[in-house]
């Protein structure tokens, strides 16, 4: 089975809408995929009408979380969409995006840069708006070569001139959350250092402690070294190891499947889930 438990259609960020996902998923060679769009569960019921033949869709999201001042994302998978608790702090975060990509706007245009709000909306569309739609105007202006080239500090970037916070879980609050709406809770590239500052490892232990599913290791911003080290720690503290593309269409260079997650992983991950359970086309 290959397994790819990581990616993003229009509903947040990524450019293939729902339905197209899991045609190239299908095309791609995969047997899972899981949608795991920005702290939104909007594309799901495309998804699951699109599936192909054969295909098993894991319904999830990437929940945006923020610890000791430092921005990570947990990924939860097999939830039920409808708890109501989990349901509104999601759609809290959701309705901070528009002010938040506004304000970045605002800013980029104090410092020379020829973007505007409408196009910044147009380029998301019905999808939850951030900074990639953001970075992608900014290629469009001439302003820098690539998405990846406005996630700098002169520009978006966490520590970035133009960057502007928003609101993000707790993770802790998230665990808790993703548990009771019967959901499994993975850490997203938890030491992805190319992309800024990280949570220690005691952090993790910490996580761990408090129910933390796994940690996805097989990830692109991962070198071979740092997954060598995720894999170990994912041993000492009993958690799962994932691996997934963490696919965005042609906004990233990661294709599907790219990497994946071992099956008997993936069937331990569908065991503790109570929430919600994969649908197969």
């Amino acid at each position: 089975m290959r397994i790819d438990l990581h990616t993003h259609s229009t509903a947040s960020d990524g450019t293939d809408s729902p339905a197209g996902l899991v045609r190239h998923a299908k095309d791609a060679g995969l047997d899972v995929v899981a949608l795991t769009d920005h702290d939104t569960v909007s594309g799901h019921d495309a998804a699951v009408r699109a599936l192909p033949t054969g295909l098993t869709l894991v319904t999830g999201t990437e929940l945006s979380c923020r610890l000791g001042g430092v921005s990570l994302h947990m990924l939860a998978y097999l939830f039920d969409p409808a708890e109501p608790e989990f349901a509104r702090e999601r759609e809290l975060v959701r309705d901070d995006r528009v002010p938040r990509a506004r304000s970045m706007v605002r800013k980029l245009r104090e410092l020379g840069v020829p973007v505007t709000w409408e196009r910044v909306a147009e380029i998301a569309g019905d999808g939850s708006v951030g900074r990639p739609h953001i970075a992608t105007a900014m290629v469009e202006a001439g302003t820098v070569e690539t998405v990846s080239d406005a996630f700098t500090r002169d520009w978006i970037a966490n520590d970035g001139r133009a960057h502007v916070g928003k609101h993000e879980l707790d993770p802790f609050d998230a665990l808790r959350l993703i548990k009771g709406a019967g959901g499994v809770a993975v850490f997203a590239h938890p030491l992805a250092v190319k992309r800024g500052h990280c949570v220690p490892e005691s952090a993790i232990t910490e996580l761990a402690t408090a129910g933390l599913d796994g940690i996805e290791v097989d990830h692109m911003d991962h070198e071979p070294a740092t997954r060598a080290r995720l894999h170990g720690l994912a041993a000492e503290l009993g958690l799962l190891a994932t691996g997934s593309s963490d696919y965005h269409g042609s906004r990233k260079t990661c294709r599907l499947g790219e990497h994946t997650t071992d099956p008997d992983v993936y069937a331990e991950i569908v065991a503790r889930a109570s929430g919600a359970a994969p649908v197969t086309g």
